[in-house]
């Protein structure tokens, strides 16, 4: 791989990956060193890159496993207790990395309050627009997983927002 065709890919999706990134480990330094080291991966690992799936999917399941990664190492025990990626502040982002309204702000903690699959699937496909075969890539699952998944991490989230105080409706159209 050339080095123009890395940057042509940092320029197309840096900011998407960051952003998928951020929304999980909720820290912008720790998402930028991630991003970073993913697209590091995809450089050293381009011939492994079977055009089986979009430059895109691809992109995003390094970006996924390098974070699945980085909490298996900062968090070992809560890893393998199935406590992965949770957090106990759920402050939102800072406002100049995340400009937030009222119901961004709370889509953000409500899906901050889901367990990590229902996380990801949601991140994914509702609000990177992945589509099923896309997400089932990236997340190495089969599509049926990723449709159940989704209808189930749904209708926790509905349950979160109203929780809340917000009506459900007006978050993922």
């Amino acid at each position: 791989m050339e080095q123009d065709e890395l940057t042509k890919w940092f320029d197309e999706y840096g900011e998407s990956i960051l952003t998928y990134i951020l929304l999980i480990v909720r820290d912008y330094q720790s998402a930028e060193d991630l991003t970073q080291e993913a697209f590091i991966k995809a450089y050293k690992n381009q011939q492994k890159f079977e055009q089986k799936s979009t430059v895109k999917t691809w992109l995003f399941s390094i970006a996924f496993n390098v974070t699945k990664d980085y909490f298996r190492k900062k968090h070992p025990l809560q890893h393998y207790l199935g406590l992965t990626m949770a957090e106990k502040d759920h402050k939102p982002i800072p406002e100049q990395i995340v400009a937030m309204n009222d119901q961004t702000e709370q889509l953000y903690r409500s899906l901050q309050q889901l367990k990590p699959s229902y996380r990801h699937v949601i991140i994914l496909r509702k609000l990177k627009e992945f589509s099923t075969a896309e997400s089932a890539l990236v997340l190495n699952w089969s599509e049926s997983k990723v449709k159940m998944t989704l209808k189930r991490a749904l209708a926790e989230l509905k349950n979160e927002l109203i929780e809340g105080g917000f009506t459900y409706e007006n978050f993922l159209r």
